[in-house]
């Protein structure tokens, strides 16, 4: 599957309308196709999607609705949506927009129209995709920065408190590194940045699995649909890359190579309490953790 190619999800509930738009559009990008606003909903929540076309009049669940709901969801709020209706009053646009849509197409409009409309649409979707990931990404490790991991947080817990589901988090610390910087200087300790962050994200095996730099030489691992025995085997594959990098910290204190600190937290969002507690709760294993000795982790469940 080529990253580089978007994914366009049409929604309609006439066989004959979803076919004719995905012969214009599957040439060019990954075109999905549902029936009703309910199916819509599973694939966006499913996999990544670009844009939706959506037609407003279905059973069951209308455009709008569908439009309303994306829109009011963190997890979907960024999805670009354009209407594709047989009705082309004003009033029916205007209400389009004002729901959040980007476009109303009509359906007698013709195919190289919807064409040239999409094609536009979903090269400023990708501009826009990439001046997001420029200041969503650390400058000095090239993984993901604070700012992203806070939005990706809040949208990960709204999905899991939906669908009460468990949440996982680890917060790493690297273990005396003021002693490494004062050691090696600050040169060398850039490149220990680095060369940890890249064996953080080498623990992760599924796409969904974030890892960001938190602040300083701390790091941290958002996992969501996560029980705490699958944090736990992912703390140990980042311990594992770790010793493996085999960097040297002569004045480490626990050992003669860089090491790292784990709080490990698991929960099951509730909505009396905001994300910040699945952090709090990370935050005092990573404390224990320094606490018993560092280089190892603790759960907090």
């Amino acid at each position: 599957m080529d990253p580089e190619k978007q994914t366009v999800l049409i929604v309609d509930d006439m066989k004959f309308s979803r076919h004719l738009l995905k012969s214009l559009l599957e040439d060019d990008y990954y075109v999905l196709c549902a029936s009703s606003g309910r199916q819509a909903l599973e694939l966006i929540m499913a996999q990544p999607v670009d844009l939706v076309l959506l037609d407003i009049i279905m059973p069951d669940m209308d455009g709008r609705e569908l439009c309303r709901q994306l829109k009011s969801d963190p997890v979907t709020q960024d999805v670009a949506v354009i209407f594709i209706s047989v009705k082309d009053e004003t009033e029916d646009q205007m209400q389009g927009f004002a729901l959040g849509a980007i476009d109303y197409i009509t359906k007698n409009t013709a195919p190289a129209v919807v064409q040239a409309r999409v094609r536009c649409h979903l090269e400023l979707k990708k501009q826009r995709d990439r001046l997001a990931k420029w200041s969503f990404t650390d400058a000095l490790t090239g993984i993901p920065n604070r700012r992203y991991f806070d939005e990706t947080l809040g949208k990960l817990w709204c999905y899991a408190l939906r669908n009460q589901d468990l949440l996982s988090c680890l917060l790493i610390d690297i273990d005396f590194f003021k002693n490494y910087n004062d050691s090696y200087g600050h040169m060398e300790g850039d490149h220990c940045l680095k060369k940890v962050a890249g064996a953080v994200q080498a623990a992760l095996l599924r796409p969904i699995d974030t890892a960001a730099r938190y602040g300083g030489e701390e790091f941290i691992v958002l996992m969501p649909s996560t029980p705490c025995a699958g944090a736990v085997r992912v703390a140990e594959r980042i311990q594992a890359n770790i010793r493996e990098l085999r960097i040297e910290h002569r004045l480490s204190g626990v050992s003669n190579l860089v090491t790292v600190s784990i709080g490990i937290a698991t929960l099951k969002p509730d909505r009396r309490y905001d994300p910040a507690v699945l952090i709090k709760r990370a935050d005092f294993g990573l404390y224990k953790a320094k606490n018993e000795g560092r280089n190892r982790f603790v759960i907090i469940e």
